[in-house]
């Protein structure tokens, strides 16, 4: 996500941004009591479009199913029960969807990531607008929300390999890797995130590289400032880091180019969020004091951008905006940052793809692994419809050259990250 690149299109906008569920300030003003409305987010389902992709996908039936779940449950215990299960499910059955197991149900290619976003966004309006006989507080609705924002995510699928695997031999390398919902749906609510789509693609599956087989593990963010803010990276990213050999964060950003960005950058740029909620300021995170303007990549980025890895280029992006020491406007800055200045923009830009970026980045230096943990993010081209389908109010959900640049993306990158785990083991070796 990358809302410096509006100038150049809606498509031109990069994603990248979760765990905690939405605050009650994301959701419209309740009308007199009882359960909370539904947020802007969920609000869209509504719309033709996203009814039509839950059709084609065989998703449409998920949030019924998941409101017949919670009318027969009898407490907070119960509830709790049926939204991790069904979160766990809805994650699972989307993954199997895309990698080709069981069936299709429905004519939407297998390779989309737009079900899950939509299906979840009907399990979380049916979980929030739910009002059960034995009475549930704020606080534990708030919970259930989380919980089903975490399950549902793969957040709490991440089966990484401990030392000797007995299906690959010994030595399995260990990678992370995290994507994103779709965003600025209204402009196109047809639209997909690649990033998306490669986390479904991966989550589970193993690469073999010159240093021998990766196993990839997987999970999406939330386009939501709040739920940054209130930690969702960090929760679900901080169990995991000492244990894996890499890590990425990916999401959408330039038209036909991959980037690796060199830099993060510590700010907020106030781009409306999925729920239209805009933030300007530094990013949130805890021990403020300790928090540094800027973050660095330690992916192999020399040899990522040598690598062909597909038919798009791939560039080492080093171009940041800053403030300089003692200056008061932002500069571009094409070489990286300069010392003691102030972040305006890392590599990634100021939205929520540069900070997924800097948190985990960030989280990486905290836990002391700079020096041995590669690490960063990874832009991937927009994903754009095929000719003759660009017209928001008229066109197709899908068509023949969405799909092929969809599925392009997603074989590249995950050639990027084979290409990444090689070379992380030669740097070691």
């Amino acid at each position: 996500m990358r809302p410096i690149r509006v100038r150049i299109g809606v498509l031109g906008l990069a994603l990248v941004a979760g765990l905690a569920a939405p605050t009650a300030a994301t959701a419209a003003p309740e009308a007199g009591g009882g359960a909370p409305a539904p947020t802007v987010e969920e609000r869209r389902l509504d719309g033709e479009v996203p009814r039509e992709i839950l059709r084609r996908s065989g998703f449409a039936a998920v949030a019924p199913a998941f409101a017949r779940g919670l009318g027969r449950a009898d407490s907070y215990r119960e509830a709790r029960a049926v939204v991790a299960r069904e979160g766990a499910a809805l994650w699972r059955r989307a993954v199997d969807r895309v990698q080709g197991r069981g069936p299709a149900r429905g004519d939407l290619s297998r390779d989309d990531d737009r079900p899950l976003y939509w299906a979840r966004l009907g399990m979380t309006r049916e979980l929030r607008t739910w009002e059960p006989g034995f009475g549930l507080s704020e606080r534990q609705r708030a919970a259930l929300l989380t919980e089903l924002e975490r399950t549902s995510r793969g957040q709490t699928d991440l089966r990484l390999p401990r030392g000797h695997d007995d299906r690959h031999g010994k030595g399995v390398k260990r990678v992370l890797l995290t994507g994103f919902d779709p965003f600025t749906l209204d402009r196109d609510i047809r639209i997909s995130n690649p990033s998306g789509a490669v986390a479904l693609a991966l989550d589970g599956t193993v690469i073999d590289t010159a240093d021998g087989p990766a196993r990839v593990e997987t999970a999406v963010f939330p386009v939501r400032w709040a739920d940054f803010a209130e930690g969702t990276v960090e929760r679900a990213l901080r169990p995991y880091l000492p244990g894996v050999d890499l890590f990425t964060t990916v999401s959408q950003g330039r038209v036909g180019r991959f980037d690796v960005e060199r830099t993060n950058g510590a700010w907020r740029g106030g781009f409306p969020d999925n729920d239209n909620v805009s933030r300007t300021e530094t990013v949130p995170v805890a021990e403020p004091a300790s928090q540094p303007q800027w973050t660095t990549t330690t992916l192999p980025y020399a040899a990522i951008t040598a690598a062909d890895t597909g038919r798009f280029p791939v560039y080492d992006n080093t171009s940041v905006t800053e403030i300089p020491a003692g200056g008061d406007e932002p500069v571009v800055r094409p070489d990286g940052p300069t010392p003691g200045s102030t972040a305006r923009e890392g590599g990634g830009g100021n939205y929520l793809s540069n900070e997924i970026a800097y948190r985990a980045t960030l989280l990486r230096d905290r836990l002391g692994l700079h020096g041995t943990l590669p690490g960063g993010h990874v832009h991937t081209p927009v994903l754009q419809f095929g000719a003759g389908n660009t017209d928001p109010a008229t066109g197709a959900v899908t068509d023949p050259g969405f799909v092929r640049n969809r599925l392009d993306i997603v074989a590249q990158t995950r050639a990027i990250v084979g290409v990444a785990v090689s070379a992380a083991g030669a740097d070691r070796d």
